[in-house]
């Protein structure tokens, strides 16, 4: 089908806007704070999401049927100065000279935003990470955050955060299926409840509740007056307007915002509004990645099929609603360094919508507005939001055609799991199994418990490859010659396979708990900095609890970090075991020489030529490399979940970490900094991505490449799993 002309007429122009940068969301937090010094911080983040929704300007489109903006602009980025002004301040002159994902920057709004950068420096969140950071840690790290400690200009890099230190939390989906039920008003009204049966003074932790329960009501009545602010513009812009079908829209449209999100919604398009109005919001408080959408197909299904059956609106009506939303989830934009855009190239916001899957007692979930999401999917094309569906063996092979279908037009998506892998992964850490079927994902591969989750797998990118290289050298990094932990010995020295193992896994565990501990002060910091009473309120059980999700208020919660660079890992053990301690054909110190010289020269490009064609590759279903996979890849998984995050013992299930291999696009520059392996691979160049082969080395195709993945520990990996996969045009048909 073509789209519709409003649909057309969206998408035409959000294509033809170029991204800018919008200071009114700086500039009115920056006020409120200069304004309330001496105000609690619940209260005063609270009060700085009030001001920014009834301050900032609003405005209507004359195409739109869904409605809100989250800057003055379409595509104008809002910035978060609590968070990080450094990259700011650096990149003025910058950002409109990028190599990718520019910003429009005027005159006028670099002098906004020099006076915000005055006022935040030495108060963010990043500053206050660097003044509590070891030493050690911070070496450990990026650059960039060396540099800001004043330790030097380079860090080893096997563990980045940068880009946690500039944003917000996230990595959850709220509890929509209640929420559509309930409305805001609900919060608002149980908070008042609490307060009036609390005795402040009979127990401290009162005072904490207290302020939590007063923050969240300023929170959810500042997102009805968002609400109603759109209301009383489309009625002042009906009574203008001379087309009677556009006039008639816009009282439509008044009616719809007067009503969600505080009430429940009663039609679909008032559904798809309460979801959108929450979803900005949320954005304008925590700057998180990965808000996402959730089961849609689920918590709106009986609105949409209501209104479908009751003739109230045809199907093709109600997929020009969806694509019209569509188009307004990708209006979210987000403001990143370029350091950290070189990890998340093309103004990814990954609000993840996931349909499909299982009911809660088992049964094949996929329903008409499952189908429904699949035709706007392949007829808009729009990378937003991402898009999951969910696998089981109870799932139609109509449903699995039809996504199949969609993704072989080109675009990606959807993104398919598998529930017989995730659900178990998850009751292993203690979800329910109701719980755990009702999953969906946030971010890229995340599984989630939406409305009961809390948040944070986004921490840090451990970088297995870089700390493999580490390994190879007895604990110093080769490019700068710094030792943070000494090894015990290296490649040419190494006597055995199991020796090399082992040098790997003690630097695998001292960057793991590096890790930690970097990602347990960032939680520190958000939550002393950073309370978010708005998405705290629409997640499980934080109201009854009377406690932030960064305070434990959660039904669960884990703590994440990405990796990747399995293939690289593999593929360089089994060539040094093949070809060192098997074949005997080379020795350790001929390759660690020829790493040295990134296998230039005569004897290095032989070397490099034995490496890459004389060792079997991870990617090609054959044990005795991915065997090796497994097991390398499995000193960090397990490894990793014996940490503990800042809200153990605070109340929820969990409280502990577990891994995930969603790295974006972070395999590249994560390559930048790792010299020569013993895979072949040059110096500087990207890493495997995920748990995908190495470029050209699959040679047995796709269903080798997942075999081989198939064979990981994924287990442990209840943070998720990403295996991506490319295929020809004409190989797929």
């Amino acid at each position: 089908m073509a789209l519709s002309p409003k649909v057309k007429k969206a998408s035409g122009v959000f294509y033809a806007s170029q991204p800018s940068i919008c200071t009114e969301r700086a500039e009115i937090i920056t006020g409120v704070y200069r304004q309330n010094d001496k105000m609690p911080c619940q209260l005063k983040r609270a009060v700085a999401l009030d001001r920014i929704l009834s301050d900032m300007s609003i405005y209507i489109q004359d195409h739109e049927l869904i409605v809100g903006n989250q800057a003055s602009r379409l595509r104008a980025a809002p910035v978060f100065p609590e968070f990080t002004v450094d990259y700011i301040e650096e990149e003025l002159d910058f950002f409109e000279k990028r190599p990718g994902d520019v910003f429009r920057v005027s005159k006028e709004t670099k002098e906004k935003l020099k006076d915000v950068i005055d006022y935040w420096k030495g108060k963010t969140v990043r500053d206050r990470n660097i003044a509590v950071l070891p030493e050690e840690t911070i070496m450990a790290g990026e650059d960039q955050t060396v540099i800001s400690a004043g330790l030097g200009d380079k860090g080893i890099g096997a563990i980045d955060s940068n880009w946690v230190l500039e944003n917000g939390d996230g990595h959850l989906s709220v509890y929509y299926e209640k929420l559509v039920k309930t409305g805001l008003k609900d919060n608002i009204e149980r908070c008042r409840k609490k307060l009036a049966e609390l005795n402040v003074w009979e127990d401290p932790e009162n005072i904490k509740k207290r302020l939590f329960w007063q923050s969240v009501i300023i929170a959810n009545e500042a997102v009805i007056k968002f609400a109603r602010r759109f209301s009383d513009l489309a009625r002042k812009t009906a009574e203008k307007e001379s087309d009677s079908k556009r006039r008639k829209e816009l009282e439509n449209i008044a009616d719809v915002c007067a009503h969600v999100p505080g009430n429940p919604p009663r039609t679909f398009q008032e559904g798809l509004q309460f979801v959108y109005f929450i979803q900005l919001a949320l954005q304008l408080e925590t700057n998180g990645h990965s808000v996402s959408i959730g089961r849609l197909d689920q918590y709106l299904y009986p609105l949409y099929k209501k209104d479908v059956d009751s003739g109230t609106i045809s199907r093709n009506q109600a997929l020009e609603l969806f694509e019209l939303f569509k188009v307004k989830i990708n209006e979210v934009i987000k403001l990143r360094s370029w350091a950290c855009t070189e990890f998340m190239r093309g103004f990814p916001t990954f609000q993840n919508l996931t349909i499909g899957g299982q009911t809660p007692d088992g049964k094949d979930a996929s329903n008409d507005l499952s189908y429904l999401i699949l035709d706007a999917t392949e007829e808009l094309r729009m990378v937003q939001p991402s898009l999951t569906a969910r696998i089981a063996k109870v799932t139609s092979d109509d449903f699995l055609e039809r996504c199949a279908e969609v993704v072989s037009t080109g675009g990606g998506l959807p993104a398919f799991f598998n529930d017989e892998a995730i659900i178990p992964s998850m009751m292993a850490r203690d979800v329910s199994e109701r719980d755990a079927r009702g999953y969906c994902m946030v971010g890229c591969v995340e599984p989630s418990v939406p409305g009961k989750w809390g948040g944070r797998y986004g921490a840090c990118f451990f970088n297995l490859v870089k700390v493999f290289e580490l390994a190879l050298y007895n604990g110093t990094d080769p490019r700068m010659g710094v030792t943070l932990k000494a090894g015990i010995g290296d490649l040419s020295t190494f006597k055995s396979f199991d020796e090399l193992f082992r040098a790997f896994e003690i630097q695998v565990e001292y960057y793991t708990r590096h890790h930690a501990v970097k990602d347990n002060v960032q939680d520190y910091a958000w939550e002393e900095l950073i309370p978010t009473p708005l998405i705290s309120s629409l997640v499980e059980d934080c109201i009854e609890r009377g406690r932030e999700l960064k305070q434990g208020g959660a039904v669960y919660d884990y703590t994440g970090g990405q990796t990747g660079g399995v293939a690289n890992v593999a593929n360089s053990m089994a060539a040094i075991k093949k070809l060192v301690f098997e074949e005997k054909v080379l020795t350790g110190g001929e390759i660690l020489d020829a790493m040295k010289d990134n296998f230039e020269g005569t004897r290095g490009q032989e070397i490099r030529e034995m490496l890459l064609n004389k060792v079997p590759k991870y990617g090609n279903d054959v044990d005795y490399v991915d065997e090796i996979a497994r097991d390398a890849f499995s000193v960090f998984l397990k490894g990793v979940d014996k940490y503990k995050n800042t809200r153990y013992g605070r109340g929820p299930i969990g409280g502990t970490w577990h891994p995930s291999t969603a790295s974006v696009s972070a395999n590249v520059p994560m390559g930048q900094i790792v010299g020569a392996t013993p895979d072949g691979r040059k110096a500087w160049v990207a890493l495997a991505d995920v748990e995908s082969a190495t470029h050209g080395t699959d040679k047995q195709g796709p269903t080798a490449i997942v075999q081989s993945a198939s064979k990981i520990e994924h287990k442990y990996m209840s943070g998720g799993s990403l295996l991506n996969i490319r295929i020809t045009e004409s190989s797929f048909k």
